[in-house]
């Protein structure tokens, strides 16, 4: 990173030098929508995937007659109607119109071979939510992610299990990514089967059959289990007795079936006659009941070599099945088939061939997709076409022969949480398959409307219905498991809820269902999923982390880069392996000793091998890691001596590191690893500068940067040089956190790319900065850090070192109600005039105004007549007003616990259509309009001056326009006359328009750079004039939504909890007064005091080593940078301590503030970063006196939200009984809880001071009672 004015360099201890960039970390998610929308692709150049790809699947649509066809041209993304802050503050969705040009095309007759006539139409399909460049998307307001799923990857699977007797059974199963599943299965029987969708069960030679392997030699045959003997003669048959029959021998018999009344023949039957079985072992006497029927050709099991028996094939399950199956020809098979599907005869031969086809052939039912169909040819060594994504019956045959070669111990069972078993789903394909379920639904209904529309003239936009896109996508982003409100705490958080994988979701695991193996670490991981980071609950390992070198290839799956080793040399040539490919290498670790040529010191390397961990000869070596944090997440590289801690700890350490509240001074680590500016430019915290250049102008609220241009650059673009940067000032995120931005550069500043500009929320001069560094002493305090309770300095409470702002949003909507208009005002009945003082004369508090609970935040009042007005009662009231009786005060007030300032309000309104407006409307959208025809011709003028500077005359190669008309011919000069009556956008950037590629190359890109230039200005004007007509877009039956912004300013306080980076969390316990705390000799007072026994057993050393090298920093004024598995060493620390004039063991002599001895013993004493975390006490605390109660049972609702009660359970009563306190257990069951009667007469006696009245019944046993009834039981109380 660039030295930023003000930023002190780390100081790194690492030892290995890096030969890979970190990827951008929000790769995984812009990466997967780019490739979905392809929006900065021409239409003519988009390739088949995402988007595209849905509506190639979809499109052409025919009617039944194939009269009419629906054809897709290409689809196209408008501008945003809002800007995305707009969308935040209105509630709205940032979202992009999308358009389809559709060819509707119609012929008379449906034997015509040409189509009669053709209308071409752009039709709305509805708005897309489109992702920021964040990485998010906002959806009704809020900022949402859409996290990426980890799944089974289609293709075939092979598995084992045991039966109860012992019996090993194995299975393999086909997963489509759409279609049907087949599993084939053998059994105890030793006979194999096909499972159809998990239910429907048929012998697999049955399935052969029907596949067209009609009779049993061509089975036996297809596998090679048979010899084919001729028995003519009786000699040639006494060689082959005692061998078994791998084949039924039978014979087909005709019966005629007579009519017993006419003697007619009504048909001739088939009836097929076993002769000998399969299996059958051949005797003498067999000859003559084969020379009988007629049989000359027999096939038998062949008989294995002795010298080959070790590689032999035992085919006996297939046998076995064959001699079970029930038919003996393809027709058979088929009509077996159509009634273990259907449960129903089939009509005939073809019917049933067809639901057959249907399951596994049809393009349109059965998907492997390229994942599937990859898996499959590698898995089963096959060559067959990638493009072919059905099944095929040379797949089938070759899944049933590696299964019989499983059963055999030839082959090897597939692992299920092998990372290259399991693919990402990202949002790009997520949104696709939403989409291409929304687009089958349109289709059906386009069918259904061309069937219905009979020689009627129609044009694409009659047959579209927008809604069933944009209601399935819109179901999809409100709805889905794994569309997530965003969390937003600090930037780490955001950062990593982008780069999560869930195993979760639709088509995913569920908790309960997951067993251990799924997930636990598995050895595929390295590299490719964090072992550290995953939440501690019931998701434990069913969500993760990508690493933070790993990337998602086009397969889905997650492949790391390694350097490759050449000859036992290390080279600087990186190459990324995805968990399959890298099974069959051996890796050396990235810290492996090496000199300067790439050559191992060591003559044996430790290395990696699956699972195992060999010691090799360097010749040997495949790959070499290229980085010590290569294995962990972003979250996990933060952590310093990550490699000190017991890995429970770095899990809670890497966790709690998301949920530090951003304070209102951020401060860096002293000690860090290195990560923390990569992470703070990922998370899109910071602003940083695009190209190298100048500041113009700089203040709070916005930085003005000149960029530099090349002659280049500057021709074939329309971009200004000059760039504004709005900074982001005090913006509400979704965990009510602040979003702060402020400038950390000057006017003048000279820039390189990449520099950071400002500070964010949680940065400090670009580095990522979640806590504060503060001096720690590691001893007991007078008992108050008993149990990882904290104790702290008052120090941090009085000069703000914790304290954070929060600010949260309250909402008010104004409605159109039946009994008239609700109203925003400030002259609100039976209220006094103290309480309304804040108000504006929209009701509205002022900002500045501090608001205290009960406090009327906005006034609102609501029409309460009993019964709906008459026109003739609304006419009154509209002349004279309302009475004062006829409304009430529905205004919002602040809530208990609330306390903070008003820093911003807004007020949006439906638009009023009163003439005037009207009139002012049209005359704002003339100038709008005359705006644009004026920047359109300004960026014309700019256009042809650019493409003359590069084309005059210049001689012209094949220059035609996108209609095919030729503009220049060939070998003529290009001139301003030849083309000054071509359009701009008339332009086709494809064609060669001289010899010269490189100008050709420049060209195109002019052309490109134009067209997106236009896109933008029309895009602005469209924007505007949607603004003018629509006002501002609230819901229906909403007239006026006002919204206040009030920040909270929290101080660190009792029961606030902290924590380190190493998982070292606890609860502040006492703040304690400075002058009480231990100090060092040098009069020093410590600011927190850390119990030491919270180290020994949670094994997390790192701390400690934090601790002593973050007093030398500070003593230094140096920041360090550790990088885990590489940072510094024991030796490290103490030179540094020395360097520092510390102790080297960092234990210091400390003074009891209280009583002014020195203890009796050293303590360790050092700074560590410690975090304020989101769970603060201030949220947590709660009080109830009356409120809401259930309706059912009548007790108090639970929880803060619905200002309920504390529960009090079974255990409790167990206590109350121990103590004899029957009188208060009463009350607590009756009056404090369900007795209706009992808590109004109790209330009554207080007011009135008498005593209490005897309790009544609880209302939960009038619901018993209830409940009993309803069963039909007469319950009568005696």
């Amino acid at each position: 990173m660039p030295n930023v004015k003000g930023h002190a360099e780390r100081k790194s201890f690492a030892r290995i030098k890096t030969v890979h960039d970190y990827p951008d970390f929000l790769d995984i998610q812009l990466q997967a929508f780019r490739d979905f929308v392809q929006d900065d692709t021409a239409p003519e150049e988009r390739e088949a995937k995402g988007l595209q790809a849905v509506f190639n699947e979809h499109f052409p649509i025919q009617d039944s007659r194939e009269r009419y066809t629906l054809e897709f041209i290409h689809f196209a993304l408008d501008a945003p109607k809002h800007s995305i802050e707009e969308c935040i503050a209105q509630g709205l969705s940032f979202s992009v119109p999308l358009k389809a040009k559709l060819r509707l095309s119609s012929k008379e007759d449906e034997d015509e071979d040409e189509a009669e006539e053709a209308i071409e139409q752009e039709v709305y399909l509805g708005n897309l939510p489109f992702m920021t460049e964040r990485g998010t998307f906002v959806i009704n307001g809020a900022e949402r992610v859409v996290v990426s799923q980890l799944h089974r990857s289609p293709g075939v699977f092979f598995g084992h299990s045991v039966h109860p007797n012992g019996t090993e059974l194995y299975s393999v199963r086909v997963i489509p990514f759409r279609g049907s599943w087949i599993e084939f299965s053998t059994d105890v029987g030793n006979m194999m089967w096909a499972y159809i969708d998990r239910k429907k069960k048929l012998p697999v030679t049955t399935l052969l059959r029907a596949l067209g392997f009609s009779d049993n030699e061509q089975i036996v045959q297809l596998f090679d289990l048979a010899d084919s003997v001729t028995v003519k003669t009786k000699k040639a048959y006494s060689k082959v007795v005692g061998r078994k029959l791998a084949a039924t021998v039978s014979i087909e018999r005709i019966t005629e079936v007579v009519d017993e009344d006419t003697g007619e023949v009504i048909e001739d039957r088939v009836e097929r006659e076993v002769i000998l079985p399969a299996q059958h072992e051949l005797e003498e006497a067999d000859y003559d009941k084969l020379k009988e029927a007629g049989v000359t050709l027999i096939h038998v099991v062949r008989e294995v070599d002795e010298e080959k028996a070790d590689d032999a094939v035992d085919y006996t399950t297939l046998l076995n099945t064959l001699k079970r199956d029930p038919t003996h020809s393809e027709k058979e098979a088929l009509e077996y088939l159509y009634l273990q599907l259907r449960g129903t005869e089939a009509p005939d031969e073809e019917t049933a061939r067809g639901v057959l086809e249907r399951l596994f052939f049809s393009e349109k039912r059965y998907d492997l997709g390229e994942v599937g169909r990859y898996r499959i040819n590698s898995r089963l060594r096959i060559n067959e076409d990638q493009d072919k994504l059905t099944l095929t019956r040379e797949d089938m045959v070759a899944i049933i022969n590696e299964l019989i070669l499983l059963q055999n111990g030839k082959s090897t069972l597939d692992d299920i949480d092998h990372l290259g078993n399991r693919r990402v789903r990202s949002v790009g394909e997520q949104l696709a398959s939403q989409f291409s379920l929304g687009l089958a639904r349109m289709a059906r209904t386009i069918k259904e409307r061309m069937n219905l529309r009979d020689a009627e003239k129609f044009t694409p936009q009659d047959l579209v219905n927008a809604r069933t896109v944009s209601s399935v996508i819109n179901t999809f982003f409100g709805t889905n498991q794994l569309s997530q409100f965003m969390d937003q705490t600090n930037p780490l958080a955001e950062l990593t809820h982008k780069r999560r994988l869930s195993a979760l979701g639709p088509g995913g695991l569920t908790r309960e269902r997951a067993g251990f193996e799924v997930r636990d670490v598995h050895y595929t991981h390295y590299g490719r999923l964090c072992p550290i980071e995953t939440p501690e609950g019931p998701n434990i390992g069913l969500i993760s982390s990508l690493c933070v070198h790993a990337r998602i290839n086009d397969y889905g799956f997650i492949e790391t880069p390694y350097r490759i080793v050449k000859k036992g040399k290390v080279t600087n040539e990186v190459k990324f392996l995805s968990a399959e490919e890298e099974d069959s290498a051996v890796i050396a670790q990235a810290n492996a000793p090496i000199d300067g040529k790439g050559n191992f010191i060591n003559k044996l390397v430790k290395c990696r091998h699956r699972g195992d961990f060999p010691i090799m000869d360097p010749e040997d070596i495949m790959f070499m890691d290229v980085s010590p944090n290569q294995i962990v997440s972003p979250a996990a590289s933060l952590i310093p001596f990550l490699e000190h801690d017991d890995a429970n700890r770095a899990l809670m350490g890497s966790n709690m590191q998301r949920q530090a509240v951003p304070l209102l001074r951020s401060e860096a680590p002293i000690v860090g690893t290195g990560l923390e500016s990569r992470v703070a430019k990922d998370s899109r915290a910071v602003v940083v500068a695009e190209e190298d250049g100048v500041v113009e102008y700089v203040d709070a609220r916005r930085i003005v940067v000149r960029y530099d241009q090349s002659e280049d650059e500057a021709l074939l673009s329309f971009d200004e040089p000059v760039k504004t940067y709005d900074l982001t000032k005090f913006r509400r995120t979704n965990q009510d956190s602040t979003v702060n931005q402020s400038p950390i550069v000057k006017e003048g500043d000279r820039l390189t790319k990449g520099q950071v500009l400002t500070d964010g929320f949680s940065t400090d001069k670009g580095d990522l900065a979640l806590g504060k560094n503060v001096l720690v002493a590691f001893m007991p305090w007078r008992g108050y850090n008993f149990e990882d309770a904290i104790a702290i300095s008052e120090r941090l409470v009085s000069d703000d070192v914790y304290t954070s702002v929060h600010i949260e949003e309250f909402e008010l909507q104004v409605r159109d109600t039946k009994r008239g208009e609700e109203e925003l005002t400030r002259e609100i009945p039976n209220v006094s005039e103290e309480a309304t003082k804040d108000l504006d004369e929209r009701g509205i508090v002022r900002v500045g105004a501090e608001v205290k609970p009960g406090d009327i935040i906005v006034g609102k009042i609501t029409p309460k007549g009993e019964t709906d007005p008459t026109p003739e009662e609304k006419l009154l009231r509209a002349i004279f007003g309302d009475k004062a009786g006829d409304v009430k005060d529905a205004s919002l007030k602040a809530k208990p616990g609330m306390k903070g300032v008003v820093i911003d309000t807004k007020l949006f309104s439906r638009r009023k259509l009163d003439p005037a407006s009207k009139k002012e409307e049209q005359k704002q959208i003339t100038a709008i309009d005359k705006q644009l025809d004026k920047d359109l011709a300004e960026l014309d003028a700019r256009f042809w001056e650019k493409f003359f500077a590069l084309l005059e005359g210049r001689k012209a190669a094949d220059f035609i326009d996108r209609n095919g008309n030729v503009v220049v011919s060939e070998g003529a000069k290009i001139t301003k006359t030849a083309l000054k009556d071509t359009p701009a956008l008339q332009l086709d950037p494809r064609v060669p328009f001289t010899a010269d590629e490189d100008l050709n190359a420049n060209v195109k890109t002019l052309i490109r750079n134009y067209e997106k230039r236009h896109r933008l200005i029309h895009g602005i004007a469209k924007r505007d004039k949607h603004h003018l007509q629509m006002g501002d877009e609230l819901p229906p039956g909403i007239v006026q939504l006002a919204k206040v912004y009030v920040a909270k300013k929290r101080k660190i306080q009792i029961g606030d909890k902290m924590a380190g980076r190493h998982g070292n969390k606890g609860v502040i316990a006492k703040v304690v007064p400075v002058e009480d705390m231990p100090f060092l000799e040098d009069g020093t007072p410590v600011d927190i005091v850390l119990n030491p026994l919270g180290v020994p057993s949670r094994m997390n050393l790192g701390q400690i080593y934090e601790t002593l090298l973050g007093w030398a920093g500070k003593k230094l004024g140096t920041n360090f940078a550790t990088p885990i598995f590489d940072g510094a060493t024991v030796a490290d620390v103490e030179e540094t301590m020395k360097k520092a004039g510390l102790p080297v063991d960092g234990r210091a002599q400390l003074i009891d503030g209280r009583t002014g001895k020195p203890f009796d013993q050293k303590t360790t004493v050092g700074y560590i970063y410690m975090l304020k975390l989101g769970h603060l006490v201030e949220d947590k605390i709660h009080a109830r006196s009356i409120g809401p109660y259930s309706l059912i049972t009548q007790q108090p609702l639970g929880g803060k939200a619905q200002f309920g009660g504390q529960r009090l359970g079974e255990m409790e009563v167990w206590a109350m009984y121990a103590y004899g306190a029957s009188h208060v257990l009463q009350e607590m069951l009756t009056y404090k809880s369900d007795d209706v009667q009992g808590r109004s007469k109790a209330y009554e006696c207080i007011v009135k001071g008498e005593n209490m009245p005897e309790a009544g019944t609880p209302e939960s046993f009038n619901v018993l009672v209830r409940e009993l009834q309803g069963l039909g039981l007469e319950v009568s109380l005696d």
